[in-house]
């Protein structure tokens, strides 16, 4: 006989972090919501749980210790074909969103991020397939030169696989240089100008 959760299905939610107090506090906000969770704090750990409780959702954070979040998105989901992810980072870049759409992602949130925003892109996305098309909306007005330059950091950094002294070798800086860089709060893509 099934469990019974407040949950509308009985697959749980997997949440992919390498924070520990984050995983338990999202774990504990969601649970309160009504949702089952599993978490897994490693790559390899994910993947024994995706294939043993083959979830519904995933929220999937893009730096994992050493490996890099992208590169689970299609592995995750060759196990478990139906499975939506929600990729989080602290390092939010049009780049990376780019990227974590096209390897298969359906939604993408800033970190800091909280239980109801995640709640809402976990439900929403099983309603309405708009978030990629808004998304990947190009700026009406050009990108500031800083801007441009995250922009740049950002994409080298996905393609070196969230290797930071990789990024930094084929960018022609040094490490700390670039970790001051990453640091930094991204540059706003347009200025606040309504009208």
């Amino acid at each position: 006989m099934s469990e019974n959760l407040p949950n509308a299905s009985n697959r749980p939610v997997l949440i992919v972090d390498d924070d520990v107090t984050f995983t338990r506090v999202l774990s504990r906000a969601l649970t309160s919501r009504g949702f089952e969770v599993v978490i897994a704090n490693q790559a390899d750990e994910a993947r024994l749980l995706a294939r043993r409780n083959h979830p519904q959702h995933c929220v999937l954070d893009l730096k994992l210790g050493d490996e890099n979040g992208l590169r689970l998105i299609p592995e995750l989901q060759a196990l478990v074909p139906d499975l939506r992810i929600l990729l989080l980072t602290g390092y939010a870049s049009i780049a990376t969103a780019v990227e974590a759409i096209r390897r298969g992602a359906h939604d993408y949130l800033a970190k800091p991020v909280d239980a109801d925003a995640v709640v809402r892109a976990l439900l929403d996305g099983d309603t309405s397939s708009s978030s990629e098309d808004e998304l990947l909306e190009a700026p009406d007005a050009p990108l500031p030169l800083r801007r441009l330059e995250w922009e740049h950091i950002q994409r080298v950094l996905t393609e070196c696989d969230g290797n930071i002294s990789e990024t930094a070798r084929r960018l022609g800086m040094y490490r700390r240089t670039l970790q001051r860089k990453l640091a930094k709060h991204p540059v706003r893509e347009r200025p606040d100008s309504e009208g």
